[in-house]
C-alpha cells in the first residue's frame, strides 16, 4: 500500500492523498460540494446523460475508489443508487470508512479487487455508468486503457449506458487519442471534457473521455457544464476522432508509457 494522508483543511473538508497524489476531497457535511474540477466534469456528465428527474436511481460501478467522493455524491444526489465500487487497496478502504464514514442508508459496497479482474467479474447489462478513476504510482493502470478492457466495459452497460474515464495527459494528447481510439473500438463514439487550458494544450491535466453506444451528446454536457465554476469545454465525437488523426487503440500487452503527473497538487485545480 502508498503511504495515505488524510490532510483537512479550514472548510471541514478532508483531502485523501496517496503515495503523495491527492486521490480525493471529501467533505461529509456537503457530499455535494465536489472540489476538484475533474469530478465536477464527471458529474456534470452523469446529469447531463441521466438527469435525475428521469433517472432517480441509477446503477453505477467506479473503478478506483479512494476517499469515494463521486459515490457520496451519487448517493446525495439520487438516493438508493447501487453502486458498487472496485477498489484493492482495503487498507486505504479500511482508513477512510473508519475517518470519513458513508452516510446512512448508502448502498454503496467496495469490494476488494483490481478493475480488470472486478469489471470481468460484473454481470451482462448490470450498469448504467461504470466510472474509470484508478490510479497506480500516479499514471492510470496499464491493463484499464486496452481495447479488450472497454470491450468488456460495454458489455456490462445497460442500453443507453455510459462509460467515463478520467485520462490524464501531457500537452497534446498523444496519449489520450490512443486511450479514446480503443474506448471508441469497444464502446462506441467519444467525447472529451476537460479544461479549456487543458483542452488547448497548454498543460498537463485532467481530461475525461466519454463513450456510450447510442452516441454521446455533447451539447447536453456542454449545457450541464455552464452549471459548474470551472471554465470547460467539450470536444465532440467528431472533433476528437478528427484530432486523433488515425491513432491506434491500445492492446493488452502493448507497452506505452502513460503521462504521470507532475509536482503533486499542481495539476488539480482546488
Amino acid at each position: 500500500m502508498s503511504e495515505v494522508e488524510l490532510v483537512h483543511d479550514e472548510h471541514g473538508g478532508v483531502s485523501v492523498v496517496v503515495g503523495g497524489q491527492p486521490q480525493s476531497y471529501v467533505s461529509l457535511d456537503d457530499p455535494e460540494g465536489l472540489v476538484f474540477e475533474y469530478v465536477q466534469h464527471l458529474a456534470a456528465v452523469v446529469d447531463a446523460l441521466l438527469p435525475a428527474s428521469a433517472h432517480p436511481r441509477v446503477a453505477i460501478t467506479h473503478v478506483g475508489g479512494a476517499g469515494l467522493s463521486l459515490p457520496r455524491w451519487v448517493h446525495a444526489t439520487r438516493p438508493g443508487s447501487p453502486q458498487v465500487v472496485l477498489e484493492p487497496d482495503t487498507a486505504l478502504t479500511e482508513l477512510v470508512r473508519r475517518e470519513l464514514p458513508l452516510p446512512r442508508g448508502h448502498r454503496i459496497r467496495v469490494r476488494p479487487q483490481r478493475g480488470r479482474e472486478g469489471v470481468a467479474a460484473l454481470a451482462d447489462a448490470s450498469a448504467d455508468v461504470v466510472v474509470v478513476d484508478a490510479f497506480a504510482d500516479g499514471a492510470v493502470p496499464a491493463d484499464l486503457v486496452t481495447q479488450e478492457f472497454f470491450a468488456d466495459v460495454a458489455r456490462v452497460l445497460r442500453p443507453g449506458g455510459v462509460v467515463l474515464m478520467n485520462c490524464p495527459d501531457d500537452p497534446g494528447l498523444r496519449y489520450l487519442v490512443r486511450v479514446a481510439a480503443g474506448m471508441r473500438e469497444g464502446v462506441g463514439p467519444v467525447a472529451l471534457v476537460a479544461l479549456r487550458d487543458v483542452l488547448k494544450g497548454r498543460r498537463y491535466g485532467n481530461a475525461v473521455l466519454v463513450a456510450s453506444p447510442d452516441g454521446v451528446d455533447a451539447d447536453a454536457i456542454t449545457r450541464q457544464l455552464r452549471r459548474w465554476p470551472f471554465p470547460s469545454g467539450v470536444m465532440t465525437p467528431g472533433e476528437l476522432l478528427a484530432r486523433a488523426g488515425g491513432a491506434r487503440p491500445i492492446h493488452d500487452g502493448e507497452d506505452v508509457p502513460p503521462p504521470t503527473a507532475p509536482d503533486p497538487g499542481a495539476w488539480r485545480a482546488r
